[in-house]
Parts: C-alpha cells; sequence; structure tokens
C-alpha cells in the first residue's frame, strides 16, 4: 500500500525565507507586511492539502556578525520578524483545514504563557494548532531578555524537559467533560475536573489550573528539531514532527532509523511520529528550465554578507574576524561546536578544503537538506524515492520566493503525487492530529 506523505509548508513572518536572498526575486510578493500575504500563501497550501504550515521564529535581529545589525538591515537578512500569534490569528480566519504552527522558545517564555497562547490557538481553529519547540540559538536574543549570553546546551535542554512537563499538565488541567454550561442552574464547570497541577521544580513554579479548557486536539501538536544526541532525545520524547536537515539520502536514512529507534526507546509508536527534512523544489516546465531557476534562485541573488549574517546568528560566532576566502582553520572549528560539522558537510559536497565564503554559499543554498530540481514528474519522483526507501515520512517544505515556489508547487507537482497515491485529495479529518493520523491523547 502507497504511504502518503505528511507534507508542512516552512514559513517566515518576515521578508525572507530560508533563502536570504528571496526577497530580491523580480515576482517576489514584498507585502510580507500585511495580512494579505499570509492568508495567501496559506490558503495556497490549503488548496494543496497541506498538513500544515509552520512559522520559524527568531527573538532578536541578528547581531552577532560584526558585533551589530548593520549588515542584517542593509542585505534584508531577516532583520524583521512580526508576532507569530497575530499572524497566526489571521491565517485561522481565512483557512478551514490546514494546520497552523508557530515557534515559541522554552528559553525565553514561561509555561503558562505558553500553554495558554497555543490552547486558544487550538480552540479558535477547531484543532489546528502545533507548537515547534526550540530552545533558541545565541546571546543575541539573551541581551533582548535582560541576560548577557545564551544558557549552555544541556542546561538549555534541562529547562526545556521541565517546560514541557509544566505545560502537558496545564493543558491536561481541565477534563475533557468539565465544562457544564447549564444557564438554567447557573454551573458553568465542574470545580472537582479543573484542577491545579502545583509545579514546582527547578526552573519553573505554576499553580494552575490554566485559563483555558483542554482543547479540540486534546493537546496541540509538537514540533521539534533537535539534531544532537541530547535534541533527538528530547523529539524522540515529545515530538510528533521532528524536523530535519540532512544533506542527503544515505544519511537521511540512518537518522530516520536512529530515531525510530530512540522514539520506540521511550515507551511510544515510532509510526505515531513524522520525520520531516526541510527541503526546497525547484520545479520547470524542462529540467533545463528549473536548473536555471535554481541558479537565479539560488546563486544570482543572495549576498554573502547576509548569508554570513544568518550563520553568524545560528552558530553563536562572529564570521565577520575572517575574510571571505579565509580558509576553515581548525581555531575556527573549536571555537563554535557547529562550524566543525558544517564544514565537514560541505568539503564533503565540494570535495576539496573550504573557505569562509563556501560557508556563506552552503548557509545561502541549504545544501543541508534535499533539493528537488527538475520537471513536475522529475520533482515527484525524487520525492516519492526518499519516502519509499525510508529515508523520512514527508517534508517540511521551504520556498525559494514567495508565493512562487508553493504556487508552483501546488500546481504542478501536487497533482502527480496525489495521482500516485502519495497525498491526500482531500482532508478527511478536521484537526491536525486527524491529518497526521495520530490519536488524540488521554489525560
Amino acid at each position: 500500500m502507497t504511504r502518503q506523505m505528511t507534507m508542512v509548508g516552512f514559513m517566515q513572518a518576515g521578508n525572507v525565507t530560508v533563502y536570504s536572498g528571496s526577497w530580491r526575486y523580480p515576482s517576489a510578493d514584498l507585502g510580507f507586511l500585511t495580512m494579505d500575504y499570509y492568508q495567501h500563501i496559506a490558503k495556497t497550501l490549503e488548496a494543496g492539502r497541506f498538513d500544515c504550515v509552520f512559522f520559524d521564529d527568531r527573538l532578536a535581529m541578528p547581531g552577532v556578525y560584526g558585533n551589530s545589525v548593520a549588515d542584517t538591515v542593509r542585505y534584508g537578512a531577516r532583520p524583521i520578524k512580526l508576532d507569530l500569534t497575530a499572524v497566526l490569528g489571521g491565517i485561522i480566519g481565512a483557512t478551514d483545514r490546514i494546520g497552523i504552527g508557530a515557534t515559541y522558545s522554552t528559553t525565553y517564555y514561561d509555561p503558562f504563557h505558553v500553554a495558554r497562547t497555543f490552547a486558544t490557538l487550538d480552540h479558535l481553529s477547531r484543532g489546528r494548532a502545533a507548537w515547534n519547540v526550540v530552545t533558541s540559538v545565541n546571546d543575541s536574543e539573551a541581551q533582548n531578555f535582560g541576560l548577557e549570553s545564551h544558557l549552555g546546551h544541556d542546561e538549555r535542554y534541562d529547562r526545556a524537559q521541565e517546560f514541557l512537563e509544566a505545560v502537558y499538565a496545564l493543558w491536561d488541567s481541565w477534563e475533557d467533560d468539565a465544562l457544564i454550561l447549564d444557564r438554567e442552574s447557573g454551573e458553568f464547570a465542574d470545580p472537582a475536573k479543573v484542577h491545579e497541577i502545583n509545579h514546582h521544580g527547578t526552573y519553573f513554579s505554576v499553580r494552575g489550573p490554566l485559563t483555558v479548557p483542554r482543547t479540540p486536539q486534546g493537546r496541540p501538536a509538537i514540533l521539534q528539531a533537535g539534531s544532537s544526541g541530547r535534541g533527538r532525545e528530547f523529539a524522540a520524547q515529545w515530538a510528533d514532527m521532528i524536523f530535519t536537515a540532512d544533506p542527503g539520502l544515505a544519511v537521511a536514512q540512518q537518522h530516520y532509523k536512529d530515531q525510530r529507534e530512540r522514539i520506540a526507546a521511550s515507551g511510544r509508536d515510532p509510526d505515531s511520529v513524522k520525520i520531516l527534512p526541510m527541503a526546497y523544489a525547484v520545479v520547470g516546465e524542462t529540467q533545463a528550465i528549473a536548473e536555471e531557476k535554481e541558479r537565479l534562485f539560488l546563486d544570482a541573488y543572495v549576498h554573502p554578507v547576509a548569508s554570513l549574517a544568518l550563520l553568524s546568528e545560528v552558530m553563536n560566532y562572529d564570521f565577520a574576524q575572517h575574510d571571505l576566502d579565509d580558509p576553515v582553520s581548525e581555531e575556527m572549528m573549536a571555537a563554535a561546536g557547529g562550524i566543525r560539522g558544517l564544514a565537514d558537510g560541505v568539503r564533503r559536497h565540494l570535495d576539496r578544503e573550504v573557505t569562509v565564503r563556501d560557508l556563506a554559499a552552503h548557509r545561502a543554498t541549504l545544501l543541508q537538506g534535499p533539493r528537488f530540481v527538475g520537471t513536475p514528474e522529475r520533482v515527484a519522483d525524487q520525492m516519492q524515492e526518499w519516502v519509499e526507501s525510508d529515508g523520512c515520512d514527508g517534508f517540511v517544505l521551504a520556498a525559494t520566493h514567495l508565493p512562487g515556489a508553493f504556487e508552483e508547487f501546488v500546481r504542478m507537482v501536487v497533482p502527480i503525487l496525489q495521482k500516485r497515491g502519495l497525498m491526500r485529495t482531500d482532508y478527511e479529518g478536521t484537526t491536525l492530529r486527524d491529518h497526521l493520523g495520530i490519536e488524540r491523547p488521554t489525560r
């Protein structure tokens, strides 16, 4: 039996996608400060019967590069990040079935705030909300929240573990049948079915109960992108969707096998969790047209400094201290843990020693995830191969430019995937958990 792939649209509430040059493409819509822009994209993905659209977020303008935001602002390297609650509210009103997700940090928010936000979104969307759990990445974010530096990796995950425990307890603080709504007797809800949680841990003290009843999904769906060993363990315990970044099918197959084993070891059914690499799809009427589009999208419009500004943010390392043609040295790799893995991946791809310019190009062109380039049939073939060879359960699809990349994929590729039984032709359920084929959790 053909296995349907899970499809998630990846968004930023700002001027660019993952690709820092996307705003420069001639047909890109620059209406990113209007609600119409986000509603149109969400409706496009819903027409393609995507499971979900979710928004990445950062809590600071990239400012690690050169210890300044100047180049971030100058080159449009994600200087704009709108509040996601407002954006999702507008999307909820314009759509009926597609799941809607937002990124919220466990390092800079509190459990009660996050629990209430996503419970509210789940009610208002009739069961379509998802929370992308992140621990945040750098000192720029810390400095917007009264701290000098970011928490260390393990401490961030210790805090995140307790954060999820408190949020789940809050989501479950109302029993499903607590509401009575008896106008005649005046009894609104059963106090015996609404519970304080009285959480007292290392990082948080939360009395509860939540001020929002239990939601249509029971709990909003959880998306998580941990890639380290600790991150994979965290995702195995909590995530309904795991967001990955694997550069090729062989690596993805190894990751898929490892992650499913960790999920099983945590006492959960691996089939209940969707493992989804980020991918680009560049579609053309012919292979040559698609390859020319890829060159334009991913090479012609990106500025290397914009890419380094974003890379500095992710690595929490200032690349401005190097010239673009400096080789990636042992000292540089030792200074920030993530640089070594990144450089090794680029070195394997290029089959030579790498420079800072190469790292910038890597960041710009998303070499760390699959890029499907070609005719609609060829793109569908490549996606089918990944899913059917146990590389993943579907994809988090990023856009080279907006809204055109999603419009072309929905118009040209989705019908082929539907004909092959790899994507739904219509939504069968009403909630995001229905779309994902996962059960509503009990308290």
